[in-house]
């Protein structure tokens, strides 16, 4: 069995790559280390141009990106990234207010992180968020369909009719749980529990936030949607 930091493809592993986007030297180095100490590849970053053109020509496995960046500063580079590519993006933000942490996830982010922070704290965030990027592959059934909407978990593509949709991993595995479980409600801890994992640190917010982001593209209004309904209190339910 691989470690965390591979995965086995015909036999043999193959390493994980992390790309570390962080202005702080101190703190760009010493996360670079630590990661390759665990066994990842680690490509790193000083500033938020230089981030985006690696994780463009390198396609790193999961990205961690400081919030306050030169030249870009991190939420324009994910928001970029998330038009181009649904990598697992875990963001670093020195100032820990709730809007902040709302901004990191409205742009795309699957995860964030508040400095200052231990390595461990990290490294579980960085495996978990590895770890549910890569799930969809075992699960047993391989597609999903309701009316026009179907998702392939497989190669973990959704198309409306002919059109293809663009979905970040969360809001991938979060359209997905509600669709597996249609007509039942879900409550916003157990959605937490099964898209984020038991052990996410955040709060139900996070589901509200992507719930928003899934209705703006699978509903023909967002405001009064259809497919996706709320349970006042208690959660969501997936109606057709």
């Amino acid at each position: 069995m691989p470690g965390w930091a591979g995965v086995e493809i015909g036999g043999r592993t193959k390493v994980t790559t992390l790309l570390v986007v962080e202005d702080e030297t101190t703190v760009r180095e010493t996360l670079a280390r630590n990661f390759k100490a665990e066994g990842f590849d680690v490509l790193s970053a000083a500033d938020g141009m230089e981030g985006l053109r690696l994780a463009r020509e390198d396609k790193p496995d999961l990205i961690v990106l400081d919030l306050m960046l030169p030249e870009m500063d991190g939420l324009s580079v994910c928001r970029v990234l998330r038009k181009e590519s649904a990598v697992p993006i875990i963001m670093l933000t020195a100032r820990g207010t709730e809007m902040d942490k709302i901004a990191g996830l409205e742009t795309g982010a699957d995860d964030y992180v508040v400095k200052p922070f231990s390595f461990g704290e990290l490294l579980a965030r960085v495996r978990a968020n590895l770890r549910r990027a890569d799930s969809e592959s075992h699960r047993t059934r391989t597609r999903l369909q309701s009316g026009d909407l179907q998702l392939d978990l497989l190669s973990r593509r959704a198309y409306r009719g002919d059109a293809e949709l663009r979905f970040t991993h969360k809001e991938f595995d979060l359209l997905a749980e509600l669709m597996r479980n249609k007509g039942a409600v879900l409550s916003r801890d157990l959605l937490l529990t099964q898209v984020w994992g038991y052990d996410y640190v955040g709060d139900s917010h996070t589901v509200d936030v992507h719930v928003r982001w899934l209705r703006e593209k699978i509903e023909d209004d967002p405001s009064r949607p259809q497919r996706i309904t709320t349970v006042r209190g208690v959660g969501y339910r997936f109606e057709a």
